[in-house]
């Protein structure tokens, strides 16, 4: 991974601090989940299963608080771990595509979706290219997973969200049209909404507990289980993609490189875990334990490397030095640190990226949206915010390099476990 210098740093005067009210960014994040559109009604859609990719090209962030430094804006010199100014995220851009992917139940079948949209107006790049004259419907070729398509998609554009849509459906039944609404059937004939079975694979039955549990009662590694499915607890799902013009005379392609796009936040809990088993007798008691292996150094699980990071040259290891040579790599996580924390209704741990320290948040009870994206650019995918539902009971893990942030937006009061290292 490398550091993206095109960022920029907003300067405040040292001693005082950053209007966060005004523009908020996880507040411009939660406005993005708002503004979004699918196909059919929203009774079809598992809700807290909903995930969000929002690309961004263009981060800003602010300068150190204290007066000594306040002129230090090289990320990699910024070694006060005391200073959490430095962090915060100010300002974001957006690029034009959005995805969005979750659970899907119709006909008492659970299926997945991918929704896949272009910026719609006079900003997108395609319409920059054309001179502003992009027809009703543009093209999409998309890989999902390790299966392309075979011929380019049509893709129409929804006047309610300014954008032009798809949304793929694994759905292996039958009749499908007639199950839906209105609203889908409307999505349907003007190809928003499209069965692709051979893009969108899996069922929620891929992982049921008679299938994640042996016969024999011996755990089953889940990433052995249904791979291919396109809502895998653990896996992450990479997604490639370039837009045309509906002529296919002009493209948006990243030059030809395509992109990249990946669903891969490393979130964990009662139904994202890597074993689940029974254990009896455990460590010499009585009656039988139920166990579910989150992320582990042990056993089948040694060397995983879930637990790990990799350091580079301006990286603090877990001793607070700089490996410039040799071993650049930790199996195992530090943790410097660990909060109790309650976030009251409509409260939020605003946007801030980590150069060095793994973190996790694990809710306690109640539930928020966990954003999680890059803040330097990994060579495998385009940066993003992923957002995804975190409920009582499930984790999720930053590593260095990363930004992430939490809302609250219910009226109740949400308690959270943080623990690992400031940055």
């Amino acid at each position: 991974m490398f550091i993206v210098h095109s960022d920029q740093v907003f300067r405040v005067q040292p001693e005082t601090h950053p209007d966060y009210r005004n523009n908020n960014p996880l507040l411009r994040v939660m406005t993005l989940i708002q503004q979004a559109q699918l196909a059919a009604e929203r009774e079809y859609y598992l809700h807290d299963t909903l995930q969000y990719l929002f690309p961004y090209d263009y981060l800003q962030l602010y300068n150190p608080h204290s007066t000594a430094e306040t002129n230090n804006v090289d990320p990699t010199t910024q070694d006060n771990k005391d200073d959490f100014q430095k962090q915060n995220i100010r300002d974001f851009r957006t690029t034009d595509t959005h995805l969005i992917r979750g659970w899907i139940i119709a006909n008492n079948i659970t299926f997945p979706f991918l929704r896949v949209s272009y910026r719609g107006g006079p900003d997108s790049k395609l319409s920059q290219a054309t001179n502003h004259k992009l027809a009703d419907t543009i093209k999409l070729w998309i890989k999902v997973g390790a299966v392309a398509t075979s011929s380019l998609i049509t893709v129409p554009y929804n006047e309610r969200s300014d954008r032009y849509e798809v949304e793929f459906w694994g759905y292996t039944g039958n009749n499908l049209r007639d199950l839906l609404d209105s609203k889908g059937r409307a999505a349907i004939d003007r190809g928003e909404l499209q069965i692709r079975t051979d893009l969108i694979h899996g069922s929620l039955n891929d992982f049921s507990r008679d299938v994640v549990v042996a016969q024999d009662g011996k755990p089953i590694d889940i990433r052995q289980i249904a791979p291919t499915s396109s809502m895998h607890p653990i896996l992450p799902l990479h997604i490639e993609l370039c837009w045309a013009n509906f002529p296919q005379t002009i493209w948006d392609s990243q030059n030809g490189a395509n992109y990249h796009y990946e669903f891969n936040m490393i979130q964990r809990g009662w139904e994202q875990y890597l074993q689940v088993g029974i254990s009896p007798n455990p460590h010499g008691g009585f009656g039988f334990l139920e166990f579910r292996n989150l992320m582990s150094n042990y056993f089948d699980f040694k060397g995983s490397g879930e637990l790990a990071r990799q350091l580079e040259w301006w990286n603090l290891d877990a001793f607070g030095k700089k490996v410039m040579e040799g071993k650049r790599r930790e199996e195992f996580m530090a943790v410097d640190y660990m909060d109790l924390h309650i976030l009251k209704p409509e409260c939020g741990i605003g946007l801030h990226r980590h150069r060095d320290n793994q973190e996790i948040f694990l809710m306690m009870s109640g539930r928020g949206y966990m954003v999680v994206g890059d803040w330097c650019k990994l060579p495998t995918r385009e940066r993003c915010f992923e957002i995804r539902t975190l409920k009582s009971g499930s984790l999720a893990m930053l590593k260095g390099g990363n930004l992430h942030g939490l809302m609250n937006a219910t009226d109740e009061d949400i308690s959270l476990f943080m623990f690992g290292g400031y940055d």
